[in-house]
């Protein structure tokens, strides 16, 4: 297979690219990494009048209340309106506000995904159960939910081992296992193993790699890359909170230690989006102070890691390698030039995922972006964007949708192969797979797809 079959994390980042394109100077405030905290506070009361007339009663005080705030504060007061609706009705009725709001305020469309992880977090505090909570989650804004529910389950363990590793996510294998899901239980197993290391990435790696397959180590490394970066660059999301209290509503119990080691400055409502170091309590488990990302290295921490982490680490690092250079698309696409040759591929398959958020998935803008950087790497930009298309929302529609406005035969071909390895995690019958490739523009296109999806074994001319 040329690319990989596991869906891969996703992120946010802004750019800035030559005349003539829109970039980030559309946006109206800072940006930082991984979708949280963009642009914040800009969308004001207009999102009010965005709001469908049928919108329930809670969700337009909630818009009210919270549309015109600014950053950090925005974040929280919508925050406290969501975690209220799961008290009050549970999970499904959180996420179902938080979908209504995003329609309205493209702040909280652009943050979706740190909004489900802290409801999951809340979900979990609530009830500490993995079997009765997990279920309850959606895939809503890449499955952040799920993500959250493990987090927490993490935080209040008080030890993990080889066994905890292995039989937490395997009630989702097996026939009549959901791959998907497997997914969003395997890659929010990273994210839980690094904030329970104190975020101490190495230490993380190490107990994904207890994992006895390979696809399962690969989707755990991924949540464990992604928790790094977005730890390191915006402290005050939801998952960091947690680690803060360590689970529990013991404010005190783990300390967060703040850095400026990057030097990076804080802008005048730049709320989160400030460098941060290792947790207070990294001494407990026996290990050195590790230090997530390094501005005079855009590509640490891949750049110092063993080889089996390497294709995960990439597929993360322009989030990164973006935040360090002021969200510079075309410059992120050289600094992926300067990668190991191996990994250049990846880094573009990764830059492809940041510049579908920047975008919020607008097609040509994106396409737009993609081009930018090396024609040699254009079609991995391509795969990054219309699998970032597909994780947003677990459907293929959009994925077909952007494949159809890619031009190019090469181009095109890559773009359905991709959209056919989504469709085979997110199926598992192969019959379900082959009706799912039909969506293709042609028989040309549907092989592609087949491919990707494991269908047909042979790899079409042109891929």
């Amino acid at each position: 297979m040329t690319h990989t079959d596991t869906p891969e994390p996703r992120g946010f980042v802004t750019s800035s690219g030559p005349a003539g394109r829109r970039t980030s100077a559309s946006l109206c405030g800072p940006a930082v990494l991984m979708g949280i905290l963009v642009a914040a506070g800009c969308n004001g009361n207009g999102a009010l009048a965005r709001l469908p007339d049928d919108a329930p009663t809670h969700v337009r005080e909630a818009v009210l209340r919270c549309s015109a705030q600014m950053w950090q504060e925005k974040r929280s007061c919508y925050e406290s309106a969501l975690l209220d609706r799961l008290t009050i009705e549970g999970v499904a009725d959180a996420l179902s506000t938080l979908e209504t709001i995003a329609a309205a305020d493209t702040d909280v469309q652009r943050d979706g995904h740190v909004y489900t992880h802290a409801i999951g977090i809340e979900a979990y505090r609530e009830n500490p159960s993995m079997p009765d909570v997990f279920p309850e989650c959606t895939t809503l804004f890449q499955s952040g939910c799920y993500h959250g529910v493990i987090q927490a389950h993490f935080m209040a363990a008080g030890d993990i081992g080889a066994e905890d590793v292995n039989t937490l996510c395997e009630r989702y294998k097996g026939e009549s296992g959901d791959r998907w899901v497997l997914f969003q239980c395997l890659h929010g197993l990273g994210h839980g193993l690094t904030m329970f290391y104190s975020h101490h990435l190495p230490r993380a790696l190490e107990s994904c790699d207890l994992l006895t397959e390979w696809w399962d180590r690969q989707s755990c490394y991924g949540g464990a890359f992604m928790e790094n970066i977005t730890n390191a660059t915006t402290p005050h999301h939801p998952a960091s909170e947690l680690a803060a209290s360590d689970g529990t509503d013991e404010a005190d119990a783990v300390q967060v230690t703040e850095a400026t080691e990057f030097g990076h400055v804080e802008e005048e409502g730049d709320a989160g989006a400030h460098e941060h170091g290792e947790m207070a309590d990294i001494a407990a488990f026996g290990l050195e102070p590790w230090k997530a990302l390094d501005a005079d290295d855009p590509l640490y921490p891949c750049s110092i890691l063993e080889e089996r982490y390497l294709h995960q680490c990439y597929l993360m690092q322009t989030s990164a390698i973006l935040y360090h250079n002021g969200w510079d698309i075309a410059a992120a696409a050289k600094t992926c030039d300067g990668a190991p040759e191996s990994m250049r591929p990846i880094c573009y398959q990764s830059l492809g995922r940041d510049i579908s958020a920047l975008t919020l998935q607008d097609i040509d803008e994106s396409i737009d972006m993609c081009q930018l950087g090396s024609d040699e790497f254009e079609s991995r930009c391509y795969i990054g964007l219309v699998k970032n298309f597909i994780d947003l929302t677990a459907s293929t529609d959009s994925g077909f949708e952007f494949c159809r406005a890619v031009e190019g035969v090469g181009h095109k071909m890559t773009c359905y192969e991709a959209v056919g390895e989504e469709i085979a995690v997110l199926h598992r019958e192969e019959a379900a797979r082959a009706a799912a490739c039909r969506s293709s523009e042609g028989m040309e296109f549907e092989r592609a797809c087949l491919y990707g999806a494991r269908v047909i074994r042979s790899k079409p001319a042109g891929l």
